[in-house]
């Protein structure tokens, strides 16, 4: 029975897991893998509970988009002006450097505190449990400051 237990622990935190890089995949990977995108700073202008838009100029002044959108954080307030990178076949832009990375990171970080007590109650491995909370809580305080 004890074996049972720690394979349905293991393989929910696993889930947990996959599912927070799944979750943050979306936005790193147009941070993690810029080469050859379009890049940019974005003026915010407007936001609203979920985006906010604004002014976008081009590094490459061929470039015909002038408005770009953005998630909306914390850190993008009225009149902010923000690096981004524009996801392809959209008007959608990420924060691109270290607040953007570990931005986009963010469900990483909380997958990585939901599977602790999972590993540290369920499969009786603290060592391993405190691990993965330190790791999730760097990421969401690195975050917290890097923004």
């Amino acid at each position: 029975m004890t074996h049972v237990r720690t394979v349905a622990m293991a393989l929910v935190a696993l889930l947990l897991v996959v599912a927070g890089v799944w979750a943050s995949w979306n936005s790193a990977q147009h941070v993690l893998l810029a080469k050859g995108r379009e890049h940019g700073t974005l003026t915010v202008t407007a936001c609203t509970d979920e985006t906010c838009s604004g002014r976008y100029v081009p590094e490459d002044p061929s470039s015909t988009r002038r408005t770009l959108t953005i998630a909306r954080s914390v850190a993008a307030e009225q009149g902010a002006t923000i690096p981004v990178v524009v996801k392809p076949g959209t008007d959608e832009g990420v924060r691109t450097g270290w607040g953007g990375g570990l931005h986009a990171w963010l469900p990483l970080g909380g997958a990585l505190l939901l599977a602790a007590p999972l590993v540290g109650g369920g499969m009786r491995l603290p060592r391993t449990a405190w691990s993965l909370a330190g790791a999730g809580g760097a990421v969401l305080v690195a975050a917290f400051f890097a923004l």
